[in-house]
């Protein structure tokens, strides 16, 4: 009777989570960044993704590599333009789930390091970059806009 009960449990639990996994992009395993060529699965952490209006996508180790990609796109993707993209994300530091590039802050010269070295790091909200940088440092706080970073004060 308890594995009975068990297996319910279980069962009832798969399918309550079963829309949450559908809304997670699948981790990419043979991807590799198109900026330094590395493969992102290994740091989900840092993950990032430009998401074109054709459903492709491209990833990245870091949003460092992202932002150089988004500034030369003729380069790394000939003949897609910014008006293409559908979609900028960036992995939130602290919860770990990817969130559009235009809802977080960035740090940029912190302690903390990325996969390739200095990184931006992502942060969701002003408390968690005050926090964040009073336990880590960091040069300038940046948001995004159109493309492009951007400083900015945090309240």
């Amino acid at each position: 009777m308890a594995i009975g009960k068990m297996t319910a449990i279980l069962l009832v639990l798969t399918f309550l989570a079963l829309p949450v996994l559908a809304d997670t992009p699948p981790l990419p395993d043979k991807e590799r960044c198109p900026v330094c060529g590395m493969f992102v699965a290994p740091y989900p952490n840092w993950i990032a993704v430009v998401q074109f209006k054709d459903d492709t996508k491209a990833y990245f180790d870091g949003p460092k590599d992202m932002f150089t990609y988004l500034a030369d796109l003729n380069k790394y993707n000939p003949g897609a333009k910014l008006a293409d993209i559908s979609g900028v994300f960036v992995t939130d530091y602290y919860n770990v789930e990817l969130l559009p590039a235009s809802e977080v802050y960035f740090v940029s010269g912190s302690d903390v390091l990325g996969p390739m070295g200095e990184e931006y790091v992502t942060l969701r909200n002003s408390a968690e970059v005050k926090s964040f940088m009073r336990d880590h440092g960091g040069k300038k706080v940046l948001t995004y806009k159109e493309h492009h970073l951007i400083e900015t004060d945090v309240e």
